[in-house]
């Protein structure tokens, strides 16, 4: 993905490699697409091209408060916020069908903002799962407590799931998968560094605080429990950068095998509790650490499993909760983690609360007035040229041999593309909603989701499925279903403009193209075939020499240190970071294949490939505070917005060459220590 989720257009199988170029409109109608008026002119672009193109707009813009960052993709997630409000705004007001999406969506949203009508209720709401709770008389009862809870989204120290089997991509499969955790990450949990010390102290307070909210006994005794078993819980989880290994993830056992690793916790039980009794095998991400909760389950008190129900349970609906509730959750989990200083209004939360939960209804009306039939036009061929630039790169790799070569270019004539929103949206006429429920809208979705996905058990996967909505600003790419995805939310100015020059767009939603494209050939995607199946199709010297480019860019990204002594972890980031190095080389391919021969024409005084490079650089325009930039680094696969606009233009030769990047400036990188992928 580019950054860290539904109108259906049917997915386009590229059944051979394009190799005609596909022209876009005449670029003499058209404008640059490169804001200058963010440019800082006091900042030499050899030495810091990102703060060139976008230093203006960060000496004036200041992060709104009820934000933890801001840039690009912020500014297009509020326009698509914005648009969203209008539309559900609406929705609410209008006599649709009752039972129709229109309605589902007008009511959702109405009911997110009847505040009265949540204060008026309280903590009522919570009383039947709370007496659920209560009826935790012994640990043989955990697997079906923690089965029911798993139903409204609430997870225990394992989550289950079903979905494709890696190796078998057609087929839906149990899996399980380390979780448990309230804080972002198990470094949370176990550094001792003084920032996370404090952190884990405001944690407790905000634990205690929502016991004694919600009225239960010994709110500050509780916390401590909670944190305590937490901690246990996070000691033996794997770290996320070992978590990206597909191969290691993929461990497949019988349910026998599985209830074998916990004598103390029958998975048996659990499964016929969670309605997934017919599974007979299932994959287990980290083996050893199920093994690890066994001594867990079996000493961890009754009364201290109670009281970390209790509070994931207030965590996960704190939203649908009063006031007094949000702002709790919105302290320790906004502010405290990601330094944000103000909760956002209501109205803000509704629409995202709305849109989460019946997205691709709301998808449905935001393609309808924003998604226009010329955009899937022009994104149509910046897609296939950037297909047909990745076949010329493969052909061109002088350490790769003709054998794999032959497998990389089958996979790539095997990609599937969808664009802007889904042509056959999601049927929720199951999902019933009401307008003055918004707890038990939240948990009647949650159920809806849940026997969605237990449903998927025993058939096959539908690969025509979305994994984001269409108002999303984001790009995708599934390693099981081998295809690429770009909704109608990111194909917007800076990422794509319809009035702009060539250049810009393949600077820009190219580079986002090629990134989605390069996570098929990435560390871990290079793993899979063009079915999606985790094979290796790699001879082992081939294999070798790109581990040892690999290697080196994780070098790169190692030595940075953007705050305190924390640096990109070049192994957790090692994906998104390959995703970046190729995408921007590979469009830089395709922005040349699409001129055909011809020169690009310098417009507002600046060249074809200056402003190529210049509209990568403006789609990495951002700011973070202070928290949020620790957590991203802790926690987040991708690097930060400034050094993916500085790590892959260091290793381009094009890039060295049209600013004329010499020794001794600070963007010049000796040619022998570039890294080249693809």
């Amino acid at each position: 993905m580019i950054q860290r989720i539904r109108l259906f257009l049917a997915p386009l199988v590229l059944g051979a490699i394009i190799t005609a170029v596909f022209a876009m409109p005449a670029a003499a109608q058209l404008t640059s697409g490169i804001d200058t008026a963010n440019f800082d002119h006091t900042v030499r672009p050899q030495d810091d091209f990102f703060r060139y193109v976008n230093g203006g707009w960060l000496k004036r813009t200041e992060i709104p408060a009820d934000a933890s960052s801001w840039g690009a993709f912020q500014e297009l997630r509020e326009n698509s916020r914005t648009a969203l409000h209008e539309l559900f705004e609406s929705a609410s007001k209008s006599d649709a069908k009752a039972g129709s999406p229109e309605r589902k969506v007008g009511d959702l949203y109405a009911s997110y903002m009847d505040s009265a009508r949540v204060e008026q209720l309280g903590t009522a709401p919570l009383a039947p799962e709370l007496k659920s709770i209560a009826a935790l008389k012994t640990s043989a009862q955990l697997p079906a407590v923690f089965a029911h809870f798993a139903r409204l989204g609430v997870q225990g120290p394992a989550g289950v799931f079903v979905s494709a089997d890696a190796k078998h991509s057609n087929v839906n499969i149990v899996q399980l998968s380390q979780s448990g955790l309230t804080m972002p990450d198990r470094d949370y949990y176990l550094k001792q560094d003084p920032k996370m010390v404090s952190t884990r102290a405001e944690y407790v307070e905000y634990i205690s605080q929502m016991m004694t909210l919600a009225k239960q006994p010994d709110p500050a005794g509780a916390a401590k429990r909670i944190l305590d078993l937490e901690t246990q819980i996070a000691t033996p989880q794997w770290e996320r950068a070992r978590n990206r290994d597909r191969d290691a993830t993929y461990n497949k056992m019988t349910v026998a095998e599985l209830s074998a690793m916990t004598p103390s916790y029958s998975w048996k039980r659990y499964l016929e509790e969670a309605g997934l009794s017919k599974a007979t095998d299932v994959i287990v991400r980290q083996p050893d650490y199920i093994k690890a909760l066994d001594p867990i389950f079996a000493n961890t008190p009754v009364q201290t499993w109670r009281e970390y129900l209790t509070f994931k349970l207030l965590n996960e609906f704190a939203d649908q909760l009063p006031a007094a509730f949000v702002q709790a959750h919105f302290a320790f989990r906004g502010h405290t983690l990601s330094g944000q200083p103000e909760l956002a209004v209501r109205w803000k939360r509704a629409v995202d609360g709305t849109n989460s939960t019946l997205g691709e209804a709301a998808g449905v009306l935001y393609a309808a007035k924003y998604f226009k039939p010329e955009a899937k036009a022009r994104m149509d061929a910046l897609v296939k040229n950037m297909i047909n630039a990745y076949s010329v790169g493969i052909d061109s790799l002088e350490w790769m041999s003709p054998e794999t070569k032959a497998q990389a270019k089958e996979k790539l004539a095997h990609f599937k593309v969808k664009i802007g929103a889904p042509d056959r949206p999601r049927d929720y006429s199951a999902l019933t909603i009401k307008r003055d429920d918004l707890f038990g809208n939240e948990v009647r979705d949650r159920e809806f989701e849940y026997a969605d996905m237990v449903n998927r058990l025993g058939k096959p996967v539908d690969k025509s499925r979305w994994g984001m909505t269409a108002p999303t600003v984001n790009a995708q790419y599934s390693s099981t279903s081998n295809d690429i995805t770009f909704p109608a939310g990111i194909l917007q100015p800076p990422f794509f403009n319809a009035d702009a020059d060539d250049a810009v767009n393949y600077g820009s939603i190219g580079a986002v193209i090629g990134h989605e494209i390069g996570h098929g050939f990435d560390d871990q995607g290079r793993k899979s075939d063009g079915e999606g199946n985790l094979r290796d199709w790699w001879t082992a010297a081939d294999a070798k020499a790109y581990e040892a480019r690999t290697t080196k860019l994780g070098a790169e990204y190692d030595a940075i240190n953007p705050i305190d002594n924390l640096h990109i972890n070049g192994k957790l980031t090692m994906g998104e970071n390959i995703g970046d190095l190729s995408g921007l080389a590979q469009a830089y391919r395709a922005y040349h294949i699409s001129l055909n021969g011809k020169e690009a024409p310098v417009i507002d005084g600046l060249t074809g490939d200056q402003r190529f490079f210049m509209g990568f650089a403006q789609i990495w325009r951002g700011k973070m505070r202070d928290d949020a930039l620790r957590q991203q680094l802790l926690t987040n696969p991708h690097s930060p917005g400034d050094y993916r606009a500085f790590v892959p233009l260091i290793n381009n030769d094009a890039f060295e060459t049209t600013f004329n990047v010499q020794p001794g400036d600070k963007m010049y990188l000796a040619p022998d220590a570039r890294v080249k992928i693809w």
